[in-house]
Order: structure tokens, then sequence, then C-alpha cells
């Protein structure tokens, strides 16, 4: 009986003990946050650190004099995910992230909005609506939040989100089906020639075909990261982003450079498009004129001369200084109709405009094609991002990371075409941003992300990013696309380059090429098929597919990779390589 009266007796003194201790705790932990906080406010090394500054903004010379040395200066420190980083360049390095990848932001709502012909309100709006989505959006993708089972949401790196190429090229292809089957209307001009009428529903049902066809991708998030690299290999994903680039030159890039995507391209004898961008334009010109030329040069080559003489800060944000150096130019000689400034709003946010959402049949195949391609380029992105960021690029870690990354994608299309804005994917420039400044804190991707935000809500920004005039925009989004084209022979070079990869590569490309080249090679494929509504909506889909150059492509790279078997390990350890072409039988040894 003493037992438990002891045991009675003692359990009341002992119980409060841990209560007091955590409160005790907890309050210096209050203390000791801020305390931090009130020394990053208040003191000099709050502010700046050690960070080298005057080498962030010191420009660099393209060659030096014979005989002299280059006098190497020492880096600025690295600051990891989760260091400790000065407030001022967390600023700074944020509104580098922000203006690295403000063109790629706002160039498809640009492009949208021409190809469906909506008035300057609406496609400012889809500018504000973008920005403000990526915004949002990126937060999710930097969070890292735990969920069940071990997995995750977001990859806990700075792994910023933006509007998919992918989707801008896929999106061209259902606009032209859907003018060419009715549920976009032809308005006929005065001179008896047809054009394309403004069309917002097919937006809305772009939006609600890729709400749906998200789910695709989240599913894929839950799939072993490591079968996912299996399904998709650097074959397969190269040849997907090289053509996704090679596509968007072709259909925006160097049309806009010319004066304009639209039917002035085509430079009719008469009618509204006789002239670029058209008649009523401030100065308007044909297609292919040396003014409009020119000024896409200027634009194109202040990228280059940035690259050639600029700082570490003006390098990250060159396509920024093209847009930029292309309009003082282009408005001083009166290129701007500046329209578009003064009727955009001075404050906006999401759902000021909306859209009808609902779902077009024959895109649903193509967007979900469209949603494993982004899954694709999430797993070499996040891969990029680790790698720059100096976190482990195998183990269970990193592949948390990747199906944290590829759940966020998944998730943020759906949430993306409820924000009214395009899927939204992992953008790998801001890679770059990491490498020069060496700044790898998450710390700096949130403050790009208020940047995005900020620059959203200013509805004026948007407007003046509508105003840039076609042949500016081109010739800077020439490069930028090139530049999609460029990581794509990137991931390419991972591949061995066995004779059966040089095979998948080779009847890859005849389609992807095929359609670039001759883009209306499949578009009557079906043209004299008897089919009800329901079978002319699929074989609407399969033209869209066949359509759509790394649509296509990526569909036969993946078959050929999946069913063709593999080597014998002589011939996939590179001994000795066959060039077949050569009847004379060449050995390369490739260790040499």
């Amino acid at each position: 009986m003493d037992s438990p009266t002891t045991t009675t007796k003692e359990q009341p003194r002992h119980t409060p003990q841990p209560s007091l201790h955590n409160v005790d705790h907890g309050t210096s932990n209050l203390r000791a946050r801020a305390t931090q906080i009130r020394r990053k406010l208040t003191t000099h090394h709050g502010w700046f650190g050690d960070y080298d500054y005057a080498w962030l903004c010191t420009p660099t010379l393209p060659f030096t004099l014979p005989g002299r040395k280059k006098h190497a200066r020492a880096m600025p420190p690295f600051y990891a995910l989760e260091q400790e980083l000065p407030l001022f360049l967390a600023i700074t390095s944020g509104l580098q992230h922000a203006l690295a990848m403000l063109a790629g932001l706002i160039t498809p709502p640009i492009i949208f909005s021409n190809a469906l012909n909506l008035d300057a309100k609406t496609s400012s709006y889809m500018i504000s609506a973008s920005l403000i989505g990526c915004g949002i959006l990126s937060l999710v993708q930097m969070s890292r939040l735990k969920l069940f089972g071990g997995y995750y949401l977001g990859t806990g790196l700075i792994s910023v989100v933006g509007t998919s190429f992918a989707t801008l090229s896929t999106a061209n292809s259902i606009f032209n089906a859907m003018y060419s089957d009715g549920t976009c209307p032809m308005i006929t001009l005065a001179d008896g020639t047809t054009s394309r009428g403004p069309c917002p529903d097919a937006y809305g049902k772009v939006l609600g075909t890729s709400l749906v066809a998200s789910f695709l991708e989240i599913f894929m998030s839950f799939i072993p990261p490591r079968t996912l690299q299996r399904i998709f290999p650097p074959m397969v994903t190269g040849t997907v982003i090289l053509l996704i680039g090679a596509s968007l030159i072709g259909s925006s890039g160097i049309p806009n450079w010319g004066g304009g995507s639209n039917d002035c391209q085509s430079r009719p004898a008469t009618g509204f498009f006789v002239l670029c961008p058209d008649i009523t334009a401030p100065k308007p010109l044909l297609w292919g004129s040396p003014q409009f030329i020119g000024l896409g040069f200027l634009s194109f080559s202040t990228i280059l001369m940035t690259e050639l003489f600029g700082s570490p800060f003006l390098k990250n944000i060159s396509i920024i200084l093209g847009l930029a150096v292309g309009c003082i130019v282009a408005g001083a000689c009166g290129y701007i109709d500046s329209s578009s400034i003064r009727s955009a709003p001075s404050i906006t946010f999401l759902w000021v405009h909306t859209f009808k959402l609902s779902v077009y049949g024959p895109a649903v195949l193509p967007m979900l094609a469209v949603y494993i391609s982004l899954a694709m380029e999430a797993i070499g992105d996040i891969t990029a991002s680790a790698e720059v960021s100096r976190v482990p690029v195998e183990g269970e870690e990193f592949e948390s990371r990747i199906q944290g990354g590829v759940l966020s994608d998944g998730i943020g299309g759906f949430f993306s075409a409820l924000f009214t804005v395009t899927p939204l994917s992992i953008f790998a420039q801001n890679n770059g941003v990491i490498a020069i400044t060496r700044c790898a804190n998450r710390n700096a991707g949130r403050w790009c992300c208020v940047f995005l935000l900020i620059f959203g809500i200013l509805g004026k920004v948007s407007g003046v990013f509508l105003a840039i005039p076609n042949s500016v925009l081109g010739g800077v989004t020439t490069f930028l696309f090139a530049s999609v084209g460029a990581s794509g022979l990137r991931v390419l070079a991972y591949t061995r380059f066995t004779r059966r990869d040089r095979f998948v590569l080779a009847a890859a490309l005849s389609f992807g090429f095929g359609d670039l080249l001759k883009p209306d090679i499949f578009t009557h494929l079906f043209d004299n098929v008897n089919a009800g509504k329901g079978l002319r909506g699929l074989l609407d889909s399969i033209t869209i597919v066949l359509s759509t150059p790394f649509l296509a492509a990526g569909i036969v790279a993946l078959t050929l990779n999946l069913i063709l078997p593999n080597e014998d390990a002589r011939e996939e350890e590179g001994d000795d390589v066959v060039d077949v072409e050569d009847q004379s039988v060449q050995v390369v040894d490739r260790k040499n």
C-alpha cells in the first residue's frame, strides 16, 4: 500500500516540470528570434554581410592585352539553402531572379492574346495574372511541405515556376483546330478577305482542359523517380525540349522579328493586314522590312553585348535589357502604341477578368502529352537546381525533391487554370542566377516571388509589356527560344549515342523536323473520314498531336526507346564505334 501512495505523492511534483521547461524554452526561442531580427535590421552585417557587391556590379572584359596576366579575384562566399542571408543580398538576388524570368513570363500571354485576337484590356490582364500566379505557386514550389507517408510538396530549392513553353506550342495547334472547326469565329473584312475574330472562349477551353489533364502529372508524382527516369531518359526529354525551342522560333520568334506572327506575315496585297502588325499601327510596314529587322537585331545584339561586357548582375538580366534598349529606340522612332498603357488599370489582381472554363475534346490528348513533357522537364530542372545549390543529386533526399517538385507542378497546373493562367512549370534559367551569384538561399527565392507579385498587381507594368513592338519582342524571344533548344541539346549530350540511340533519335527527328518544315502535312489526314462527333473529336486530337513537332517526336522517341532491345554489352560500353555510312569502317577508340 505504501508504493502506490508514494507514487501518487510524487506524480504532482514532476508533472508541471516539463510544462514549465517548455514555456521557458519557447520564451527563449522567441527572444532569440527577436534579437536576430533586430540585429539583421539594425546592423551593417545584417544588411550587407561579407558579400562582394563590387564584384557583382563590375563589368567584364572579353580579352586582355598580350603579355598581361589576368588578376584572379576572390569569389564571394556561397550561401546555402538555410544559411543566414544578408537582407540586401536577399533583395538584390530576388530581383535578379524576377528580372531573369520576366521575359519568359510575359511572352506566352502576349502570344496567346495575339493568336486569339483579344483586346488590349484582356491581354493586359492575362500578363498580370501570369505574373501573380507564378509568384504564388513559386512560393509553394520552394516550400517542401511534408505530406503523408514520406511524400512532399515542393522541392525546397529556388525552383521558380513560369508559363510553360510546351503549352504555348501545343495551344497554337489547338487554336488552329478551333478556328478550322468553327469553334472560334472567322470574320470577313471590307475587302472580302477573312481573318480570325476574337475568341476568349478558346482560352477558357484550354484552361478547362488543362485543369482536367493536370491530374495525370499529380498521379505521376507518386511513381518512384527512378522509374520515371527509366521511362523518360535523356534521349526522350532532350528531343522534346529541343523541338519545343525550335518550333517556337519558327511559329513565334522569327515571325514577330519580321513584324508580326499574324496574317501580315504572308504579305497580302490588300486588307487589314497588308502592313504589320496591321494598318492601324503608328508606323505600319511590310513584313520583313529592314526597320523591323533592325529593331529586332538591336535587341538581340544587346543581349550579346551584355554577355560580352556586362557585370554578373547585368548578365543575369540580359533578356530584359534587350527589351529595354529595343523599346527605347522603338519609342524614339515612333513605333510604340501607348494605348495599351493608358487602358491598363493602375492596380489589378486575379479574376478581374474571367474565362468560361470548359473541356475541348480534341485538346485532351495533346494536353495529357503536355503534362507528361512538364514532368520530364521538371525532373531535369530539379536535378540542375540541386547541382548548383550544392545539395545531393542522388539518394532518398534527392528523390523526395523530385517527387515533391513533380507533385507541385501538377497541383500548380490545376490551380493555375483557376487563376486563369495556362500550366506553370519549373523554370530552368534561374539556375544560372544561382550559379553566378553563388546564392542558393531560399530567402532570395521568396523575395523573387514578392517582386513577381508586385509586377503583376501593378497593372500599368503589364500595359508597358503589351506595348512592346513585335520586332523587339521577336528579337528577344528568338534568343530565348533558342536557349530552350540549347537546353535540349545539353540534355541529349548525356546520351551515350550507341547505334540504337542514334536510330531512336533519327526516327523521332524525322517527325519533329518534318512538322517544323511542313507544318500542314498532317492537317488533312482525316478530312474525308465520315465520323460522328465523338470519333471526330478523337481524330482531331490525333491531328493536333501529329501536327505539334515536340509531341510527335516525343511519342516516337518514347515508344522506340521502350520497345527496341538494348545492344550487347560490348557495343554498350562503346569500345568500337562503326560509321555505317562509311563503308571503309573506321574504328574510333572512345577512350581517346
